[in-house]
């Protein structure tokens, strides 16, 4: 692993956004919410990475253009959340260091090249938000992250992704957190998956959750329950230890997020989405992923503006529990 020393060290005032008051949002080249494009190095908090595999996609591909879209989208953004009153940029260094390197043509090489991006972030301090990408990516990243403790997991999902192989495959988007479980990255009993539903390959699609101890919430169960007790339920799950958030853009209705892989009807709104991440400031959020969008599938652009929001989201709620540990 890349040590801290080998590491470029940036100077404080390398960090700022772009000047809005003198570059109109829609000029200059896009980044993540306008960040700086820096290197990855030494004063970097968090770093806001896009990873480009779709490799682990088993129905329609396309999440590899998911970063790009989503730098575009994030354009429209501010800098201040008026509800939980954070400004992220004033609190922690945060920059865009562009995407992990992958192989276009080999998926386990890919998924390789995604871990050392990821071991350069880690050796640097900084942690990471990034954008898929399938919903493989979080395992290689949960490979560094979580390498000396299990982590805590709030995961989005229309799908459990706990399935053992699909098409003889042990690694895809179907699988990550049966992998993730048993490579001892996850505490089970410390995660928590939200707004699963639609149809499956068989009545044991999620019987993995259930036998390892997760606590599956149904679309159905979080109707039943309603928005307020789900939050309560996952403050209870995960605890005030270090969490990981896992956001699989089709955990949201289809008509909010038509743009990607396996999109299902009878979802999350995006204000369920919003209100339940914001829920999450003051716990330790170490780290959290947006996945698959595949935004040729969305003309309107409507999935990637979801995404960047809702990434912001996630930024303001891991800056403000960056800034705690000083």
């Amino acid at each position: 692993m890349p040590e801290n020393r080998n590491l470029p060290r940036l100077r404080e005032q390398d960090w700022p956004l772009v000047d809005r008051s003198q570059t109109p949002r829609y000029a200059d080249v896009a980044t993540f919410m306008r960040t700086r494009r820096m290197p990855i190095g030494c004063g970097l908090d968090i770093a806001l990475v896009g990873v480009p595999y779709d490799f682990g996609s088993n129905v329609r591909p396309g999440a590899r253009l998911g970063p790009a879209a989503v730098r575009e989208a994030s354009r429209i953004l501010r800098r201040f959340n008026p509800v939980t009153k954070v400004d992220p940029f004033s609190l922690v260094n945060v920059a865009d260091v562009g995407d992990a390197a992958v192989n276009a043509h080999e998926a386990l090489k890919s998924i390789d090249l995604i871990q050392v991006t990821f071991e350069e972030i880690h050796a640097a301090g900084a942690w990471p938000l990034s954008v898929g990408g399938d919903h493989t990516i979080p395992l290689p990243i949960l490979r560094v992250i979580a390498r000396d403790k299990p982590l805590g997991v709030v995961q989005f999902d229309a799908h459990s992704d706990t399935l053992d192989e699909v098409h003889g495959s042990k690694i895809n988007h179907a699988t990550t957190w049966r992998r993730a479980v048993e490579e001892g990255l996850v505490d089970p009993k410390r995660m928590i998956q939200i707004g699963l539903r639609g149809s499956q390959l068989g009545e044991d699609d999620t019987a993995y959750g259930h036998s390892v101890g997760m606590r599956v919430i149904t679309i159905d169960e979080y109707e039943e329950l309603g928005r307020t007790k789900v939050m309560e339920e996952i403050g209870r799950i995960v605890g005030d230890g270090p969490t990981y958030v896992s956001f699989d853009i089709d955990g949201l209705d289809a008509a909010s997020a038509i743009g990607t892989g396996v999109p299902e009807i009878g979802g999350l709104s995006p204000r369920d989405a919003q209100v339940i991440i914001r829920s999450l400031t003051g716990r330790e959020i170490i780290g959290a992923d947006i996945c698959e969008v595949a935004p040729m599938y969305d003309v309107t652009g409507h999935t990637q503006l979801v995404a960047a929001n809702l990434m912001f989201e996630l930024l303001c709620v891991m800056a403000k529990a960056k800034a705690r540990q000083g």
